[in-house]
């Protein structure tokens, strides 16, 4: 059994950055592909970044490309998502998830998540 818990979350204004991280236990990490996902209220859950589980392939949503970097240390079992620029339309509860294999899987194909953690971007 997986466990992932997210931290980093918060409300920050517009324009201002956030570090996301996952701990993750329970597992080989480094044979795990990690993501980001978001969902607001009312919403699917929506996929955000992805990186393999060497860390050399890394997927991102088309409208944070550029503003968001996600990056994974084995060592400490952990995968972060860096966000700058931060949007209105970034606000979403950000979820954590992992494979069971270390290629980036397709879509939310991913076997373990974690609760979420808060993301609120001020205008």
């Amino acid at each position: 059994q997986v466990q992932l818990v997210e931290s980093g979350g918060g409300l920050v204004q517009a324009g201002n950055s956030l570090r996301l991280s996952c701990a993750a236990s329970g597992r080989t990490f480094s044979t795990s592909a990690m993501g980001w996902f978001r969902q607001d209220p009312g919403k699917e859950r929506d996929f955000v970044a992805a990186i393999s589980g060497s860390g050399l392939t890394k997927k991102y949503k088309d409208s944070v490309n550029g503003r968001f970097t996600i990056s994974r240390d084995n060592a400490k079992n952990t995968v972060y998502l860096q966000m700058n620029n931060l949007k209105p339309e970034d606000t979403a509860v950000y979820f954590c998830a992992a494979s069971g294999v270390a290629r980036i899987p397709f879509g939310s194909g991913y076997d373990y998540w974690g609760r979420g953690t808060q993301v609120s971007v001020s205008s």
